[in-house]
């Protein structure tokens, strides 16, 4: 096969934007005089919990536990760039007043900052009705799924379907870690699922939006199961987008000078193709493990 080979890197740069989060509190919280941080160790148990995450999104957990003990603050990290500011007072929340004076993030401005530290790319600025409706989703999960079909690092979103007012990382084994609410640190915190949970979404940075990638190479073939022995199904004669369901490890393959045992498979053909001819990393990021 004659082709060229581009490994793509994206770019998207997308403008601040002020976000709020707002959550039921479990008690009125006091708007007394900003409290002392506790240190991140103290807080402790924030790490990827559960094995089975893309690269990215262990990053991504990673940044966002880094941040461990900073104050919540309305608005905060939704600055120019990814990153720490200081709030705003929200006029519906006592427990703001502080907030202008401390450096911080709202619950979207951790998830920016997480996945851009994560990816090298600020992909999810805005709020967090915009990161749960981002096209860089490459999965999404009902609330009556509960936390089985989850990964570190995938989102979690509570409100209304068009109106998401908090959004945290999950960490696995049932933790989260968050920016919950004025007059609070970034904590970590036992998955709520009750209330008006409204299910997550798994976060991918690869080459293509919605989990579509394109193929490089010309007459590549797909075949009917993860093997280059199996039937073939149908044949790109160029480079052509397709939608990626999930990827496994099946028969190694050598082609091109490489060698991958990835497999993805493409619903839209019900087919799979070697993740040699997609263009993307040798395990695509963000990709579910197929079942």
């Amino acid at each position: 096969m004659h082709h060229t080979l581009v490994r793509a890197r994206r770019t998207l740069v997308a403008a601040g934007i002020v976000a709020a989060c707002a959550i039921m509190p479990t008690a009125q919280l006091s708007a007394a005089a900003p409290q002392s941080r506790p240190s991140a160790a103290a807080a402790g148990g924030c790490d990827v919990l559960a094995p089975g995450a893309s690269a990215t999104a262990e990053a991504a957990v990673r940044a966002a536990c880094s941040q461990l003990g900073i104050w919540y603050t309305w608005g905060g990290g939704h600055g120019p760039q990814p990153g720490a500011t200081y709030g705003q007072v929200d006029p519906t929340d006592p427990a703001s007043n502080h907030d202008p004076e401390r450096l911080g993030f709202d619950c979207s401005g951790l998830v920016r900052y997480a996945y851009a530290q994560a990816t090298g790319q600020d992909i999810l600025a805005g709020n967090s009705n915009s990161q749960y409706h981002s096209s860089h989703a490459t999965a999404r999960f009902g609330a009556a799924q509960g936390t089985g079909p989850l990964l570190p690092g995938d989102l979690m979103a509570w409100g209304g379907d068009n109106s998401i007012h908090h959004i945290a990382v999950y960490l696995g084994a049932g933790k989260m870690v968050e920016a919950r609410q004025s007059g609070t640190h970034v904590m970590v915190s036992d998955v709520r699922l009750g209330g008006d949970y409204n299910g997550a979404v798994r976060i991918g940075a690869g080459p293509g939006q919605n989990g579509t990638f394109s193929t490089w190479g010309t007459d590549v073939w797909t075949h009917a199961e993860p093997s280059t022995t199996s039937a073939r199904v149908n044949r790109f004669a160029g480079p052509t987008r397709v939608k990626v369901g999930c990827q496994k490890h099946a028969q190694l393959v050598e082609a091109e000078g490489y060698r991958n045992d990835a497999w993805s498979y493409l619903p839209d053909y019900k087919a799979w193709i070697t993740n040699i001819y997609i263009q993307g990393s040798a395990w695509l990021d963000g990709v579910p493990t197929c079942a």
